[in-house]
């Protein structure tokens, strides 16, 4: 890794960093391979990545109750996890495959989180996670989707945290209605990590309507895929 690089990941990771380090050389090895980068995203997995995704740690609430759908790769929900080992993270995947990968990493890096095979949009699913504190997307849909998908799973006053390009306003104007159909209000662009990224992570911020039903309670009993550690 080149040393300016390195020096930004030890800001953002802090103690962390080992974790940082391992898994993204988890990813390198076995991403393209596994599927789930392409082979063009090895040498840059650190800015376009890692850093992209751990950056956003700024925008939750200490001990949140989180969500990370369509986690992929785990992106943006392991580098998450290890920048704020308080959050209380569930990676939510529909493929076995990533599921396998997921559960893999979370195991090899002593991870405290919890990994589920489903989509957002699962009756299943919505019951088992609704009341989350917040809900994040990398590289999912577009926002009249996630709309739809993401905030029957917060609790009121709870936030959609979604990983976005540089057309995030346009994509808010454009979906406005959706998002407002859906239940969400105050939609609002922000940008996290300007100090350490050359290209700052976009980020679209919607808010679930405080007068929405519930549609579970807020914290549910967790249901987790393998014993928790103690914290």
């Amino acid at each position: 890794m080149a040393g300016d690089v390195e020096d930004r990941a030890k800001r953002v990771f802090g103690d962390h960093y080992p974790k940082a380090v391992a898994f993204t050389k988890l990813l390198a090895e076995q991403g393209v391979e596994r599927g789930l980068i392409g082979p063009r995203e090895v040498d840059r997995l650190w800015e376009r990545h890692v850093l992209n995704s751990a950056v956003v740690a700024e925008l939750f609430p200490a001990g949140s109750r989180v969500v990370d759908v369509g986690s992929g790769a785990g992106l943006p929900g392991i580098p998450l996890a290890i920048a704020r080992p308080d959050l209380d993270l569930t990676l939510l995947e529909p493929m076995a495959r990533r599921v396998a990968w997921l559960t893999e990493v979370v195991e090899a890096l002593g991870l405290d989180v919890d990994v589920v095979r489903g989509r957002a949009e699962e009756g299943p699913v919505r019951e088992r996670l609704s009341g989350s504190d917040a809900v994040t997307a990398r590289a999912v849909a577009p926002l009249e989707r996630l709309a739809r998908w993401c905030l029957p799973l917060l609790r009121p006053g709870g936030r959609l945290v979604a990983l976005k390009g540089e057309s995030a306003a346009e994509e808010i104007e454009r979906d406005a209605e959706a998002v407002r159909r859906a239940g969400g209000v105050r939609p609002a662009v922000t940008v996290c990590g300007a100090d350490v990224l050359e290209v700052p992570t976009t980020v679209v911020l919607v808010e679930r309507d405080e007068t929405s039903r519930r549609t579970g309670p807020r914290r549910p009993v967790r249901a987790a895929t393998r014993p928790r550690k103690d914290r």
